[in-house]
């Protein structure tokens, strides 16, 4: 995503007009405009002042990264280095898998609150799916939490050990 639609976000997020926001942060309706359409490119300083008066905070997160783990039978698994975190807006949303991971049963809604649907949810996605469903529906914390209650083949669970295990240890 870029500077200008990480700011035009915030600020549309915080309910503001550009005029608003930037008589809060100290500059111009223009200069703001610039930044938000990319003609411009504000310091890191800038954006952190912009993003605050909007209500955020800029913040760094470790990039997750995949590898292949292979099985005895041939298999392989694509399993995170780190694991990813979700907004809790979409950690604990009402989500619909698409068929490539719940083909046994299309259409099914897992509301991701409920502790059990979302053991069922990241039971499929660590069984099934690949390095844009895990950003998708996994988030790191809740994964630790359901760690010990989920239903996984042994070689999932293997593929995925060290890195649950590492995130368990960082922690704590």
């Amino acid at each position: 995503m870029s500077t200008a639609e990480i700011l035009r976000r915030a600020r549309r997020a915080a309910g503001l007009n550009q005029e608003e926001l930037a008589r809060r942060a100290g500059t111009s309706r223009p200069t703001l405009s610039a930044y938000e359409h990319g003609r411009k490119s504000p310091t890191l300083e800038t954006a952190t002042r912009l993003l605050g008066e909007a209500g955020f905070e800029l913040d760094i997160r470790p990039r997750v990264t995949f590898v292949e783990r292979g099985t005895s039978r041939g298999r392989v698994i694509v399993v995170p280095t780190t694991l990813p975190r979700l907004p809790i807006q979409e950690a604990l949303a009402s989500v619909k898998l698409p068929l490539h991971l719940n083909w046994s049963d299309p259409g099914r809604q897992f509301n991701l609150r409920d502790r059990a649907q979302r053991a069922r949810a990241y039971e499929i996605v660590l069984r099934e799916g690949g390095p844009e469903d895990i950003l998708k529906y996994v988030d790191g914390a809740l994964l630790i939490d359901l760690w010990d209650d989920l239903v996984l083949p042994r070689a999932v669970r293997a593929a995925w050990a060290e890195t649950v295990e590492d995130a368990i240890v960082a922690a704590a």
